[in-house]
């Protein structure tokens, strides 16, 4: 994850439901970390039959905020999640023991991984599970595209695979929940087994092509110029990977070798993050056949460039 803006000036009271945008309100969980910024952001999508989209991490203050953000006549109906990190998911299911709403996401810990990446977690040699909820399920499976609806709302869920392979972004109209793929703050952390970049840039080019006034991320102040953040997005990581050839046009390097170079100003707290970030790349390059593991794809494995 790198860094791309100075503080922005967020930072809201957690526990409090803040109205954004008409029929929609965010609560800020009490989860601040490098990882997390402020915090998750938990959104309420609605007037009367409420959708929750990302509950949250497990936190007992964080669920009595949501609860009692409820207004006369209001109920939650439906409990959407993004992903399935333990600072996204684990609260979804307090959350319907507590209201009786479904939950919805593209599926468990694992759904929509690529093949490559599943590869990599079978023979457990990339490590990662990084904040995996593996626990977590939910009622209903959202397909790409599927829609959902409300007396007030219609919410489509957009497959976004790259941060996990089970991401979702909401669409709203023209506003989009675009949880961990796109970010004001920071770009998104790619982790293999878990990570893919070759899906996270494929789902970039995706959300490029559709009309979008503004995301609503899950960590971190709205963004309002969506499309501008893509293009940076898109052109930072393909910077990333033409530092990363250049260096191994030099010679073979491993990942901690490659990141120690490339991510010089990068705090001692997100090197490992960065290195993480780097291996994504490398086996993105060898899918594409521009590096060659000096063996089987492995963190250890040094890498040359094929051209």
């Amino acid at each position: 994850m790198s860094r791309s803006q100075p503080t922005d000036g967020f930072n809201p009271k957690p526990g409090f439901a803040e109205m954004i945008a008409p029929g929609i309100r965010r609560i800020l969980a009490p989860n601040p970390s490098p990882m997390t910024y402020r915090g998750t952001n938990t959104y309420l999508i609605g007037t009367r039959n409420l959708a929750v989209i990302d509950p949250g991490p497990s936190s007992e203050p964080h669920l009595e905020a949501i609860l009692s953000s409820l207004n006369a006549g209001q109920s939650i109906d439906a409990i959407l999640v993004t992903h399935s990190h333990l600072d996204h998911s684990p609260l979804a299911k307090r959350l319907q023991e507590e209201t009786g709403a479904a939950i919805y996401a593209f599926g468990p810990a694992g759904a929509g991984r690529s093949a490559i990446m599943e590869t990599l977690a079978q023979e457990d040699v990339a490590g990662g599970g990084e904040g995996i909820d593996h626990a977590f399920s939910c009622d209903h499976v959202l397909k790409d595209g599927e829609t959902l609806s409300g007396p007030d709302w219609q919410i489509e869920a957009l497959h976004t695979p790259g941060h996990l392979g089970n991401h979702l972004c909401f669409a709203l109209g023209d506003v989009l929940f675009s949880g961990d793929h796109v970010m004001g703050w920071a770009s998104s952390l790619v982790s293999p087994p878990d990570g893919d970049l070759t899906d996270f840039m494929n789902s970039c080019r995706k959300l490029q092509d559709r009309q979008w006034s503004r995301f609503l991320p899950g960590h971190g102040a709205p963004i309002d110029a969506p499309h501008a953040r893509l293009d940076w997005l898109i052109a930072h990581r393909l910077e990333r990977e033409r530092a990363i050839l250049a260096e191994l046009r030099i010679a073979p390097r491993t990942v901690s070798e490659l990141a120690a170079t490339i991510y010089k100003e990068t705090p001692a707290a997100l090197l490992k993050a960065a290195e993480r970030n780097v291996f994504a790349h490398l086996v993105d390059l060898t899918q594409r056949n521009i590096a060659q593991p000096e063996g089987a794809l492995s963190l250890s494995t040094r890498f040359s460039c094929t051209d």
